[in-house]
């Protein structure tokens, strides 16, 4: 666990070429050409309908003279050049055996034509039943996706020289692509419409350390309310707390100075305000967590690796998961939340940013991830894996109301020391507490409900509980005086006791 402080459209086959001149009564009509085969391969250069001008390339065929009988079969296209090269494929239906048979007398009548002179539109294109043939299977059909994919960036060139060498010669048509239509608006509840309310109340956090290093991070906050308070990550922070300097950057460029109002290290929640607010800020809505489901929305706003104003999107994939993370500090402080866990992509320096719902109200802030290179808690540099975690808004306001008001957070307690490393069976209560204190407070709230050292909690109200910082998470999302019902074994047995919740102020 880690927190941040962090193609070308392909011409169309040639077009189907006016029918030739109508024969005259006495003459029968000509066989049809065949029909170009869209699917065969290109000829190497167009060749000219038989309306068109003759290309440049072709000598001029001397009009063929007229059918003296009227049982003998005339070119179908009179104007056609002979083909050049007598290897060109032969049309899809042979003549007749019969009429190549026939016996000529004298000379009369005159040998059919060669194949490739029947239609010189046609000729290039392979048979249909080739064609039909290579269609039958899918194979040729995925071989020509998968080429067509591979060789995307380099087919416009080719694409281009074979409408400029089709077009040689006759008339072309331009089409403009259409505008936009000048009243385009974005429906309401779209991500464009969320993220161009919301960004305006989001901030960027530059925090830089007293020292000579100057240590410190990029972060995200927003807008809380029109006085110039700023929620955000505590540990966004940290590093200016003392003698530090903050400065906060709106999302139209311009940058105030900033100080620290509180912040609680347990909740890893800051409020900081602005030196000389501007008038008209807009605080982000806040929603409700509680009622938040899995599968729900979720727009992330923040400044990962320090690129302001950005805005991705994924779905609540889990609710109520326990987490840990540290500070970065090096202090061994933690804050521990029941975290909505989302899939929206979360970065360093998208830390203190808001998590919104569909409707663009705030459900969380943006505070840990898991990342691939951290293997668990700490502080890493590592991107998002698609685990990101946000403490509930519902947490998080209570917490900042506390800090403004006060200055300093108040945290829920049961009065007793639990062991932060054994998991999977429960939160144990140690033998000792720190410093050789005892492990239950006397007259403590879980002295009062009956429980000892030694004791293993496996449920919070309603919520199995299986570690010390399992617990713990569980215990900050309730109020002090809040009355819940533990269960717990001893010596094999389970048993349950009601505490009332107790308080402890700040973070010493």
């Amino acid at each position: 666990m880690s927190t941040e402080n962090d193609g070308n459209a392909v011409p169309s086959a040639p077009s189907t070429p006016p029918a030739p001149p109508s024969p005259s009564a006495h003459e029968p009509a000509p066989a049809p050409a065949p029909a170009p085969d869209t699917t065969a391969p290109l000829p190497e250069r167009p060749l000219t309908p038989p309306h068109a001008a003759p290309h440049r390339d072709a000598p001029p065929h001397p009009q063929a003279a007229p059918h003296p009988e009227p049982h003998a079969a005339a070119p179908p296209y009179p104007q056609a050049a002979p083909h050049p090269e007598p290897h060109a494929a032969a049309p899809r239906t042979q003549p007749h055996p019969q009429t190549q048979q026939l016996p000529a007398a004298g000379g009369w009548p005159p040998p059919p034509p060669p194949p490739h002179a029947a239609s010189t539109w046609g000729a290039g294109f392979p048979p249909a039943a080739e064609s039909r043939g290579k269609r039958s299977g899918g194979g040729g059909l995925v071989a020509a996706v998968l080429a067509a994919a591979l060789v995307a960036g380099g087919i416009g060139g080719g694409v281009g020289y074979w409408a400029a060498e089709r077009n040689d010669g006759t008339s072309s048509t331009t089409v403009a692509a259409g505008e936009a239509p000048a009243d385009f608006k974005r429906e309401p509840g779209t991500v464009a419409a969320v993220a161009n309310k919301a960004l305006p109340s989001v901030v960027t956090i530059e925090a830089k350390s007293g020292g000579s290093a100057g240590e410190g991070g990029t972060g995200t906050g927003f807008v809380y309310d029109k006085e110039g308070h700023i929620l955000t990550n505590n540990h966004v922070v940290a590093s200016a707390a003392e003698g530090g300097n903050l400065s906060v950057t709106l999302s139209d460029g311009k940058k105030y100075d900033a100080q620290v109002v509180g912040r609680a290290e347990g909740y890893d929640v800051a409020v900081l305000k602005l030196k000389n607010a501007p008038s008209g800020l807009a605080p982000l809505p806040l929603g409700n967590s509680d009622r938040v489901a899995v599968g729900d929305s979720t727009i992330a706003i923040g400044a990962p690796f320090g690129l302001s104003n950005t805005v991705t999107t994924g779905i609540i994939s889990a609710k109520n998961r326990p987490v840990a993370s540290g500070d970065g500090s090096g202090s061994g402080s933690n804050s521990y939340m029941s975290a909505l866990q989302t899939d929206a992509s979360i970065n360093p320096g998208n830390s203190g940013g808001p998590l919104l719902d569909a409707r663009g109200a705030v459900i969380g802030i943006n505070s840990a991830i898991q990342s691939a290179g951290s293997g668990g808690l700490g502080q890493s540099q590592a991107g998002s894996i698609g685990l990101g975690f946000a403490i509930p808004i519902n947490q998080a306001k209570n917490v900042a109301e506390q800090l403004i008001k006060t200055g300093e957070p108040v945290y829920p307690v049961i009065g007793a020391t639990v062991n932060m490393t054994d998991e999977g069976e429960g939160a144990r209560i140690a033998d000792q507490g720190e410093g050789g204190t005892p492990a239950v407070v006397p007259n403590g709230p879980a002295a009062k409900a009956g429980l000892r050292a030694g004791d293993v909690i496996t449920k919070f109200g309603d919520k199995a509980i299986d570690s010390g910082p399992t617990l713990i998470s569980e215990i900050w999302t309730h109020q002090p005086g809040d009355k819940v019902t533990l269960t717990y074994e001893r010596d094999g047995k389970q048993s349950t006791a009601e505490v009332t919740l107790g308080q402890r102020k700040g973070d010493s």
